[in-house]
């Protein structure tokens, strides 16, 4: 029974991908390539850094920097683990799906399980919105960072939606668990309140 509802998940994850990726046409092709790549968010990167910066002065940017360089090497390191110990075969690489996916140059290896690109962009989004809820109006529009991200990963048949739903879940409890200890020890440091 356990492995019959597997089964039928996988199966309809597959059926998922399968349609997601085929609305997919080759005029937009370009832009979801650019999107999926994280050097193209740099600027939105920027601007975060210069509202931290304007809300915090430059010592306590600093020690906030620090912390997302801790919180992006264990979201890497992480990611890594859960992937190698659940083995799962990116989409595009698996024999089974090629000839229902739309096909693209661009094909990482490594594993498929969670996507790593909807985790870390949600744990980056989840800890910036708790640290600027109280001080910047619109910081929730940043929700729009992960969502587009992830999505880029199942227009190009890199990720299942499995995947990519399970990262930004996983994204939202890391982020959030970050963010207390970040709170935390910004207490400690800096004898304020956040």
């Amino acid at each position: 029974m356990e492995n019959s509802l597997l089964d039928a998940l996988i199966a309809k994850d597959k059926a998922l991908l399968i349609y997601l990726n085929n609305l997919g046409s080759e005029q937009w092709d370009a832009m979801w390539l650019a999107i999926t790549h994280q050097f193209n968010w740099i600027p939105l990167f920027v601007v975060i850094l210069g509202l931290i910066t304007w809300k915090f002065g430059v010592k306590k940017t600093l020690f906030t920097l620090l912390f997302i360089a801790v919180f992006v090497a264990f979201s890497d390191q992480f990611t890594n683990l859960v992937k190698n110990l659940t083995g799962r075969t990116r989409p595009c690489n698996a024999i089974d799906m090629q000839e229902y996916l739309r096909q693209f140059s661009y094909k990482p290896r490594g594993k498929s399980f969670w996507s790593g690109h909807a985790s870390l962009s949600t744990i980056f989004t989840t800890f910036t919105i708790l640290l600027l809820r109280n001080k910047i109006k619109y910081i929730y529009l940043l929700v729009l960072f992960p969502l587009v991200f992830g999505y880029s990963r199942i227009y190009l048949g890199v990720h299942y939606p499995i995947d990519v739903s399970t990262g930004f879940l996983s994204g939202i409890v890391i982020g959030t668990l970050f963010y207390k200890l970040y709170r935390i020890l910004f207490q400690k440091i800096f004898k304020e309140a956040l």
